[in-house]
């Protein structure tokens, strides 16, 4: 049952340089699309200050559980099921989440509802951090992108490489300000916002 992703093993000593420098405060981080569970795993045992709770599809599940058995420290909580096409999410509180690899490949439905859960589960100061490719309005999207994204769309039309400021405004729309915006290897990217509003009243579960 344990899943491997190559992308994951390439990327995450990169993503986690740049999480050690934006989730320096103890708390709870929700991963959302924790796919095979290597960077639940990983990222968990090298930010031993956080406890870091994986979500996904139901079927991904025992991969994530599998990575945990196998080399999950103790704050790596068990993995809890969040489809972002629900409106229900299984927690009700975390100072942080990351979501990394996923935006691109749920559909925009899905990448609103990301967002409209995230302004509802953090609190004011709260981290909501990004990883992958985007497109941006003032420049062209790279070669090894506009291959990526005819690949996603090929797998599923509904994916796709997204506008970053089609997400910032999302983010902006549920409470959110722009941290930073950082190039990563492979011409992905690290968008961290922070919540700057108080959270609507509405729970998210």
């Amino acid at each position: 049952m344990k899943q491997f992703s190559e992308a994951c093993e390439r990327n995450k000593h990169a993503i986690l340089e740049v999480l050690r420098q934006v989730l320096t405060a103890p708390g709870v981080v929700l991963e959302v699309g924790s796919g095979t569970g290597q960077h639940a795993a990983f990222l968990s045992r090298n930010l031993s200050h956080l406890q870091w709770q994986p979500t996904d599809l139901a079927e991904n599940l025992a991969s994530i559980r599998a990575w945990a058995a196998d080399e999950g420290p103790q704050n790596l909580l068990a993995p809890l099921v969040l489809d972002l096409l629900s409106s229900e999410w299984p927690v009700t509180q975390a100072q942080a989440i990351v979501c990394i690899n996923t935006i691109h490949i749920v559909s925009w439905a899905g990448v609103q509802q990301l967002f409209l859960g995230a302004g509802r589960l953090l609190p004011v100061g709260g981290i909501f951090y990004a990883y992958g490719a985007y497109r941006y309005a003032d420049r062209p999207l790279e070669p090894s992108n506009q291959q990526f994204d005819r690949w996603l769309k090929v797998r599923d039309p509904v994916s796709g490489v997204r506008d970053f400021e089609a997400v910032n405004e999302l983010a902006k729309e549920n409470g959110m300000l722009l941290v930073d915006d950082r190039a990563m290897p492979a011409n992905n990217r690290s968008i961290w916002w922070t919540r700057t509003q108080t959270p609507p009243c509405l729970p998210i579960a």
